[in-house]
């Protein structure tokens, strides 16, 4: 099984998410370890941080999420096999 490339989804990292009074922004970041409501992400630099994973059940390490403000909201697909995302078919 392939693996979803954060890349893909932004260019920003967990330091440098940009403004967050006017900004929307979100960070592509992948998880390392989930214990309870928090999580350990890894952003494409490898920068991690902990962050609240309370809208997203069942994490596992490999996933990837998207962050923003220290709070995980949104989980991203895998992609099959041959690199087709599956939100996108």
């Amino acid at each position: 099984m392939s693996t979803l490339d954060v890349a893909r989804y932004g260019s920003c990292t967990l330091d440098q998410d940009g403004c967050t009074t006017c900004g929307n922004v979100a960070v592509p970041v992948r998880v390392v370890s989930a214990l309870g409501s928090e999580a350990l992400v890894e952003d494409r630099l490898g920068q991690q941080a902990k962050v609240a994973a309370d809208l997203i059940p069942n994490l596992r390490a490999g996933d990837a999420l998207l962050v923003h403000m220290g709070v995980a909201i949104h989980k991203l697909s895998t992609l099959r096999a041959g690199g087709q995302d599956p939100e996108e078919s």
